[in-house]
């Protein structure tokens, strides 16, 4: 498979959506921006990609709580068509409000016969600064099983976000995160801890910053991946030593190369 090819969500608010087309084309995607109302006027629209991508933003300017109204939109138009799409074998990604959305719409952290239902269960609110949080974050892999994760490396990326607190609903709730690997990255330190603010910059319980599904082909997490696609984003580039690879390509190399190695 050399075709990848990824689609980017579209929707009133969203202003991420270019810059993620960006990154996924430099990892060697083919990726375009769509319209929700294009794919819900034409499901089949979908077949026709391998990668599906939430976007950051504030879709419908974040009324009611961030990400709910275009979860909403989807549960009631596109939900089966998202879940064939993954059945199918296909990645779904979800970055900052993408994450809200996937969260909110059930798909993630999803579930399976041995968990429970947690669409109403984990959730993102408000941090608990009380104010937009706007700084960049190490993130910690805390899972073997996500495909977009090396899970030998910690990495390095921007978080934009006045809503990224991930809560669960009680203690039993969490545990079965941890049990069923759901949690992909938590916050933690340059040394690999976890800590208080700012470490943790929204108040996660256990320090989560994404999850992913029982397939560990959809990720979602509050920082922006496609912010670190080049050397120069980073706050210290003039005084790193290290050429290598930006943090945030990691994530979208490592979804085209799964699609080009099993399509």
């Amino acid at each position: 498979m050399n075709n990848v090819k990824a689609i980017v969500l579209r929707a009133a608010g969203i202003n991420c959506d270019t810059e993620t087309e960006y990154a996924l084309n430099l990892a060697g995607a083919n990726a375009q921006r769509i319209h929700i109302n294009q794919i819900i006027e034409k499901q089949t629209i979908l077949d026709g990609f391998h990668i599906m991508v939430f976007p950051g933003g504030f879709s419908y300017g974040d009324d009611v709580a961030a990400g709910k109204i275009l979860a909403n939109q989807i549960i009631h138009h596109l939900a089966e068509a998202i879940r064939k799409f993954i059945a199918d074998g296909k990645l779904v990604l979800g970055i900052c409000n993408g994450f809200q959305v996937l969260t909110k719409m059930g798909i993630l952290p999803g579930d399976d016969s041995t968990t429970p239902a947690y669409q109403n269960d984990v959730t993102i609110t408000c941090n608990d600064s009380g104010i937009f949080e706007d700084r960049w974050v190490y993130l910690a892999p805390q899972t073997k099983r996500c495909l977009f994760i090396d899970p030998d490396k910690q990495i390095y990326m921007p978080i934009a976000h006045g809503e990224g607190k991930v809560v669960a609903k009680d203690d039993d709730t969490l545990q079965a995160l941890i049990d069923n690997d759901h949690i992909a990255f938590k916050y933690v330190d340059e040394d690999g801890n976890e800590g208080g603010y700012p470490i943790n910059p929204n108040g996660s319980i256990a320090s989560i910053a994404g999850l992913t599904d029982t397939t560990g082909r959809v990720l979602g997490l509050m920082p922006h991946p496609e912010r670190h696609i080049h050397n120069t984003q980073h706050p210290r580039w003039t005084r790193l030593k290290t050429k290598g690879q930006p943090d945030g390509m990691t994530i979208f190399k490592n979804a085209v190369n799964y699609i080009k190695n099993n399509f």
